[in-house]
């Protein structure tokens, strides 16, 4: 018998039942490395039971982002598993699909074309659109020293206006030293409201950040207004602030849904949009864009050159390695949807959306704070009077997840984080049937809460909440 037979008995029986053998009848190891090999279908079958633990992505109704691709997709992923977005001599092919992807983006944006009608766009993939929306930021910062400087002015103080805002900003604020000014939600309100920004913005404004689906309500900031508001605080103090779209979920969804909605290059303030292309763009997760209206609008010190082919590659990342085919997913779905496939699917899902808000709104103790219409395919409401409801919407959530639904609970950002609300987003792979599933297990759930309400919590409950 050989050695390493000796040592590992499941080598002398590959075609043994996978828990009778070794692995298989301990606990895995969780801070040393096995001694030894193990066959891989033993491997792979006990990570994947132990992954089962996990929650079920289909019902997971508090993500953004992409639960489900087209078995082509799988397949794509698959054959790029190997390719290094970062190496683009080595993968040229891949770096020139990139490529494409941004001009694609930018024409849907509206983003003015080069002198030559041909010039490409100026922008590049990201691992999402957090980091999209740092580089975003960065450019920002830059282009305001640089300008501070030229004329004699300090540039050590700058600030950044926004609303309710994902973590993200908060992160770039911390890591970049710049004073994030998030403008607090009036009552009413789902976002940042134009008439907010005159108490905020400065000489050291570097720009304002408006939101295209409001991570906590889903509703649309009104960019337009943003900018003319902008424009009329230009003619009185001569502050030249520019706009950058925060469009994770919006910017691959009202292009199809809402077209008429004018929120990006089309608005001359508009200096830069990001998106999530694995939110609405549909692609799996790993993958967000960010597009500059203008090349000069990125700063040349901020480009690094590669060259690939003979050419000249500039690069803009905080990430360095990182898989391709996420990237090459994204530029699948945009030649296999086009523009009539990704408007059907958005509708579809706005049409589902719509259809919740009907079943929560007779259901009696909730009201719709937004309906599914007008923005993201989702819904938000809120207890219509909790102090008598008899429960409270995180005991929902809890009583929803008994059957495997995610549904997150949060409160409202500050000066009206006195109210609570829930959100269920309708993605691509959510279906109709299941959604009328949910609001018949909601409908259960409240019933039992007002029957045999919980006892109250020692401490204040909150759900995961997910952007």
């Amino acid at each position: 018998m050989a050695l390493h037979e000796m040592k590992n008995p499941d080598a002398q029986d590959p075609g043994s039942d996978v828990f009778t053998t070794a692995l298989g009848g301990q606990v895995l190891p969780k801070h040393r490395m096995p001694d030894d090999h193990a066959p891989a279908a033993t491997v792979y079958s006990l990570l994947r039971n132990e992954l089962l633990l996990d929650g079920n992505a289909a019902q997971n109704l508090a993500t953004f982002c992409t639960t489900w691709s087209e078995d082509e997709v799988h397949r794509l992923m698959n054959e790029c598993l190997d390719k290094n977005m970062i190496d683009k001599d080595e993968y040229p092919q891949t770096a020139e699909i990139e490529a494409r992807c941004v001009n694609i983006l930018a024409d849907l944006w509206n983003a003015p074309p080069g002198s030559d009608g041909a010039t490409p766009a100026t922008g590049c993939s990201t691992t999402g659109s957090s980091e999209a929306a740092m580089l975003g930021g960065l450019a920002l910062k830059w282009r305001w020293r640089a300008r501070r400087q030229a004329e004699g002015k300090p540039a050590d103080r700058p600030n950044l206006v926004c609303g309710p805002v994902q973590v993200c900003w908060e992160k770039f604020a911390r890591y970049f030293d710049v004073e994030l000014r998030q403008v607090p939600l009036e009552p009413g309100a789902t976002g940042l409201r134009p008439h907010q920004l005159a108490a905020h913005v400065d000489e050291n404004t570097i720009g304002v950040v408006a939101i295209l689906g409001v991570t906590y309500t889903c509703d649309y900031e009104p960019v337009a207004d943003i900018a003319a508001e902008l424009d009329r605080i230009q003619a009185e103090h001569g502050w030249d602030v520019p706009v950058h779209v925060d469009a994770a979920s919006g910017g691959l969804v009202a292009p199809f849904l809402h077209p008429d909605v004018v929120w990006d290059f089309r608005l001359p303030r508009v200096a830069s949009v990001n998106t999530s292309g694995h939110k609405y763009g549909l692609a799996p997760l790993g993958v967000g864009w960010i597009v500059w209206r203008t090349a000069d609008l990125l700063p040349e010190d901020l480009v690094f050159r590669v060259d690939y082919l003979g050419g000249d590659m500039p690069t803009f990342a905080l990430n360095f390695s990182r898989p391709g085919g996420e990237v090459i997913a994204q530029y699948y779905l945009f030649l296999r949807l086009g523009r009539a496939g990704y408007r059907r699917v958005h509708e579809a899902c706005a049409d589902t959306a719509r259809y919740l808000a009907g079943r929560i709104a007779e259901l009696g103790p909730f009201t719709l704070l937004y309906d599914g219409q007008g923005a993201l395919p989702a819904v938000s409401y809120t207890l219509s009077d909790p102090a008598s409801a008899g429960f409270t919407l995180y005991d929902l959530s809890d009583r929803l997840r008994m059957r495997g639904w995610q549904v997150p609970s949060y409160p409202l950002p500050a000066d009206r984080d006195d109210t609570v609300i829930q959100r269920v987003l309708i993605r691509h792979g959510v279906t109709r049937d299941q959604i009328a599933l949910l609001a018949t297990d909601i409908a259960h759930a409240v019933t039992h809460l007002t029957t045999a309400p919980p006892p109250p919590p020692a401490t204040p409950r909150r759900s995961g909440f997910h952007h």
